[in-house]
Order: C-alpha cells, then structure tokens, then sequence
C-alpha cells in the first residue's frame, strides 16, 4: 500500500481505531475527538508513514500521542483524568455472551482492566484486545520491547489475582513452606 492509498483504507480501520479510542479515553465524547482528531492528522502527515509498515498500528500510535497529549493539557489545566462511566459498558456487547453469568464475568474483566495503571491498561489494550505483536506495541508506544512485556505481565497478574480464589490446600503449603524456612 502507498501513502496515497491511505483516505482510501481509513474506513475500513475505523472500528478497530475507534474501539481502541474508546478503551482508552474512557468517555464516548473523547474517544470521538480522539478518533477525529487522529484520523485528521494521519491524513495531514500521511507522508510520514513508512509504506511496508502496518498502518493500522501506525493510526494507534497516533491515537496514543494525541491521547498521552490531552492528558497532559488536561493535568496542566487542573482538571482530573475523565473516569470509566458504566453506562459504556451496556455499549460494547459481547458477542460470545449467552447467559448473565457470562456477561457478568465480561464486566468484571473490562473492570478489571479498566482499574490497571494507565501504563499497564494500554499495553493489555494493544496486545491483548487488538492484536499487536509485543514489537508493534512497543512500536506504538515508543518503548522498549522489554517493557511491554514487563507490563503485559504485571497487568496479566494483577488481573488473574482478582480472579483466583486461594485453595485451603494452597494456603496450608505456603504455611508449611513458611515454617520449614525461617
């Protein structure tokens, strides 16, 4: 694909932008801007993408700084990060949900996610909900490959803590174990 081709291939990477857009802000008015206002500067700057790379992750990186950019306007103005509304939960179905009990653990696993730090949240966003390869997320993210795996697995432990339930077995071993190494 060329640069010209890119107004061309926008639509069809809209719903994965805006997806992302909205995990990310938190708040359905900002993923909005966030999405237009991406997409506003992809075409403006599409000489800077680099043909043979993926443009999909290329528009996140984008969604990503305009996003990291706004948070920072936001701090400097004096006015708190926006705070997940439950109500976008109804939003986003669920596709493989076909009882409550399912869609119950979908909400308890968006909860989850949404309550990692912001640094962990977006890695798991791009590897895990969107995709990416840990290289591309590093790409998007501008860090090193070694720290989008040190996040992704904090974030992958944070959240099976929430979810694991400790066995009596389990908690009489680690007491054993306690007692036999001082």
């Amino acid at each position: 694909m060329t640069r010209d081709e890119l107004p061309a291939l926008l639509p069809e990477l809209l719903p994965r932008i805006w997806a992302f857009a909205l995990r990310l802000a938190a708040d359905r008015h900002d993923a909005e801007d966030l999405v237009q206002r991406a997409c506003v500067r992809a075409l403006e700057r599409r000489h800077q993408w680099q043909p043979g790379t993926s443009a999909l992750s290329w528009l996140f990186s984008i969604v990503h700084s305009i996003w990291i950019d706004e948070i920072r306007a936001r701090q400097i103005r004096g006015r708190a990060r926006v705070e997940w509304n439950e109500a976008l939960v109804e939003t986003v179905a669920d596709p493989a949900a076909t009882d409550p009990l399912a869609d119950l653990l979908y909400k308890q696993v968006i909860a989850a996610v949404d309550a990692l730090p912001d640094a962990q949240r977006v890695v798991m966003l791009l590897v895990a909900v969107e995709g990416l390869s840990y290289r591309e997320a590093a790409e998007v993210l501008e860090i090193p490959i070694g720290t989008v795996m040190s996040r992704l697995s904090r974030a992958r432990l944070t959240i099976g803590a929430q979810f694991s339930t400790p066995t009596p077995h389990a908690d009489a071993d680690r007491g054993a174990r306690k007692d036999a190494h001082p």
